[in-house]
């Protein structure tokens, strides 16, 4: 199964980079910093600058994957803004390209959450779980990192 993880954090090269390259390396995974596109935030009116790159990765690299790994740090007990920003914007594929967002059903969607310990951080899943309840999707693996000392710590939930 093809897997893809997509890293959105504020830090291209910070922890949380660190964590999903190594969880990358243990699923044969692609790694993807969505801080490369340009992916602006949800708009009711559907008009986007032609700078915008969502459609595109959705179309061009995300629906060529089985399961897709969101990863991101844990911010005030949630997702980063960057993360956020993407999951708005699947209300796109829900709205204006229904048929981009049907092809998502069925796709496994996964979470690696960072922070700095070992804690646990339930709440920080839910999102993640209805979103892909309400998607269609099939939700997978959750996994929690950290970077400890410099080295990269890795636990499944």
């Amino acid at each position: 199964m093809p897997t893809l993880i997509l890293h959105a954090s504020a830090r291209s090269n910070g922890n949380t980079w660190q964590v999903a390259r190594r969880l990358s390396k243990e699923l044969n995974a692609d790694l993807v910093d969505l801080a490369n596109y340009e992916i602006g935030f949800f708009r009711y009116d559907q008009s986007y600058p032609d700078t915008d790159d969502f459609i595109d990765f959705i179309e061009a690299k995300l629906l060529n994957y089985d399961e897709i790994v969101f990863a991101s740090p844990v911010y005030w007990y949630t997702m980063s803004a960057q993360m956020k920003v993407f999951l708005d914007r699947i209300s796109d594929l829900l709205k204006s390209h229904k048929d981009l967002g049907r092809r998502l059903r069925g796709k496994q969607m996964s979470v690696l959450s960072c922070a700095n310990d070992a804690g646990s951080y339930e709440i920080f899943f839910l999102p993640f779980r209805l979103s892909a309840d309400y998607l269609g999707m099939n939700y997978g693996q959750e996994w929690h990192g950290w970077v400890d000392d410099k080295e990269v710590k890795l636990i499944r939930l």
